[in-house]
């Protein structure tokens, strides 16, 4: 049960937190020690997420790739000029091509605004982070990056790019936000415990598809196959970071990028990508619908994980 928690949170993890600043991790260690007598969390009725992350079939119907979007919005400036905005949804760790694609996609923006909970303008070095080891997140990533036999993200996109623009909060905001909406991440285990327990209740992922993916041939690519299994229903998944007044991991987190968006488009930027977690795009989306009045007008797919040899 303890592995099928881990493997859960991992998940949301993947989707949700490109990283997070040193400052943080103390944070984090900490309120991991906490406990808490909540329940399983029971399944919402998820949205539509096929427009943000999918499993990719053959003429067989066997899994062939997780693959995420990049789905465009339109809308216009204050200028009557037409404003396109590409939300560009990731898993965090990945095939190494998968990356090559998108740095050579951020060329074509005049704004690529991406996630980091760090100081304001922080700038990530060429190859990796700045915090290497000492943020439990960044160490849980490096782990599934081992065991999926992938990489992280950090270490092969450019953020040193001159049109990418820092667009999430700072390590006191992301606090600060977290204490006022009663959240932690030792509530967030917890619940991963929960959702854990409904899944093997539901028959999705059994014990044994974890056993049988250790013993195969392939460990890893049988391992990729489970864990994209449960990304299928990734949305109920972010429902462990939820607080009292939404989810600063998410909902606050997006508000933060919108300001940001929203000041890209008031300096005249008409081409725009925010580059963040798959799993922060449903809610990105209704909120560039509801405050922003843009319509979806496409999308394309990009190979994150392979699925078959």
């Amino acid at each position: 049960m303890l592995i099928r928690a881990i493997l859960s949170a991992s998940i949301c993890f993947l989707v949700v937190f490109a990283d997070i600043s040193v400052a943080q991790s103390q944070v984090i260690s900490k309120s991991a020690q906490e406990t808490s007598s909540e329940a399983a969390v029971p399944k919402k009725k998820a949205d539509d997420f096929s427009g943000f992350i999918r499993i990719r079939l053959n003429a067989k119907k066997k899994p062939v790739a997780l693959e995420t979007s990049v789905t465009r919005y339109e809308g216009v400036n204050a200028k009557g000029e037409r404003v396109n905005v590409d939300l560009v949804g990731v898993v965090h760790i990945g095939e190494p091509e998968y990356f090559a694609a998108f740095n050579k996609q951020f060329e074509n923006y005049d704004a690529v605004l991406y996630e980091l909970v760090a100081p304001e303008g922080t700038r990530i070095p060429k190859g990796g982070r700045m915090d290497e080891g000492l943020n439990p997140i960044a160490a849980l990533q490096n782990g599934m990056k081992a065991v999926l036999d992938l990489e992280f993200q950090l270490e092969h996109v450019d953020y040193t790019k001159e049109n990418f623009v820092h667009a999430d909060m700072s390590p006191d905001e992301f606090l600060e936000c977290m204490t006022e909406n009663d959240e932690s991440f030792g509530k967030y285990f917890l619940r991963a415990v929960g959702q854990s327990i409904a899944q093997q209740n539901s028959g999705d992922i059994s014990q044994a598809d974890l056993l049988l993916s250790v013993f195969s041939d392939d460990p890893a690519l049988e391992l990729r196959r489970v864990m994209a299994k449960q990304m299928k229903d990734i949305e109920g998944g972010m429902m462990i970071f939820r607080g009292k007044n939404g989810s600063t991991i998410i909902t606050h987190r997006n508000r933060k990028a919108l300001e940001v968006l929203k000041k890209q488009i008031d300096l005249g930027k008409t081409n725009i990508a925010i580059f963040y977690g798959a799993g922060h795009m449903p809610e990105m989306q209704s909120q560039l619908s509801a405050d922003f009045k843009m319509q979806r007008a496409g999308r394309y797919w990009m190979t994150a994980w392979k699925l078959r040899k």
